[in-house]
């Protein structure tokens, strides 16, 4: 079991740390703005936030809490209502940003801004991936595909790949579709996974205990989270470190549009959400 915990909590900090870096996500188009603008603490707490509601849905897709996702289904239409206010607000903010260029590196002058702005930063991040529907069916197709992988590879999961499979297709007959993998694998690759979840599958019922699911769930969950807060430090240090080399008008363009990217999130969001009520 500590090998199983081992190899899926490495797992889980790299796919963390890869699945994080796509720039055209919420997210990070959060980070980025704000990370030009010199918030680096801000953009730290936006981050760790981010990886709450990230840890929560990898959690409950790879644990197989896949009942709750019967209850989780139907508010989805008014989860995507009120993410497109909230993702329109956003963009709103960040399009209504003005840099004082006089002040950009007078700290003294933003300490009171930055600190009222940093107190919601932690509650900005959970929020802006908890109210991304779409973000369930993500972390599910893409767990499964790093946790076959893994299988694949010969590495011991736990029992995690039997578990994945069967979240997959549970979560499919809950929609009513079929879930495809994002990611292809080779016919060698897929035979292998099968051969590995067989003997996963046997070792499951003679050397793992009843809880051995759930504490390689929680790791698996945790270091993720853990990767893609590495990575969006990482992010936004380099900004913050050498945004004094970019011109300040090109700061403000590429900051407000941005902000519009946001908005266009906000918008795919309520066309999601009237198509459902309509």
């Amino acid at each position: 079991m500590i090998k199983s915990i081992i190899t899926m909590s490495i797992a889980g900090l790299l796919a963390g740390f890869i699945f994080a870096m796509p720039i055209a996500g919420p997210t990070s188009i959060l980070v980025t703005s704000n990370a030009l603008k010199g918030r680096l603490r801000y953009c730290n707490l936006v981050s760790i936030g981010a990886s709450l509601a990230d840890f929560t849905y990898v959690f409950i897709a790879v644990f197989g809490l896949t009942g709750l996702y019967s209850f989780y289904k139907p508010l989805i239409p008014y989860i995507f209502s009120v993410g497109s206010i909230f993702f329109f607000f956003l963009g709103y903010k960040i399009i209504r940003t003005k840099i004082d260029i006089e002040h950009l590196e007078d700290k003294s002058h933003l300490t009171e801004k930055i600190k009222k702005k940093e107190k919601g930063a932690f509650y900005t991040g959970f929020m802006i991936n908890f109210l991304n529907p779409t973000l369930f069916i993500g972390v599910l197709t893409s767990s499964f595909f790093v946790i076959s992988l893994i299988a694949s590879m010969g590495f011991h999961t736990g029992g995690l790949a039997i578990k994945m499979d069967q979240n997959v297709k549970e979560i499919s007959n809950i929609e009513g579709r079929k879930i495809e993998n994002s990611q292809v694998l080779s016919t060698k690759q897929f035979e292998n996974i099968q051969i590995r979840q067989s003997k996963d599958h046997q070792q499951d019922q003679t050397t793992y205990p009843a809880s051995s699911h759930l504490v390689i769930s929680i790791c698996y969950a945790f270091f993720l989270s853990v990767g893609s807060i590495i990575w969006f430090y990482l992010m936004a240090f380099l900004i913050v470190r050498f945004r004094q080399r970019i011109n300040i008008k090109v700061i403000s363009v590429f900051i407000k549009s941005l902000g519009v990217v946001l908005g266009l999130f906000g918008l795919y969001f309520g066309y999601q959400a009237a198509r459902m009520f309509f």
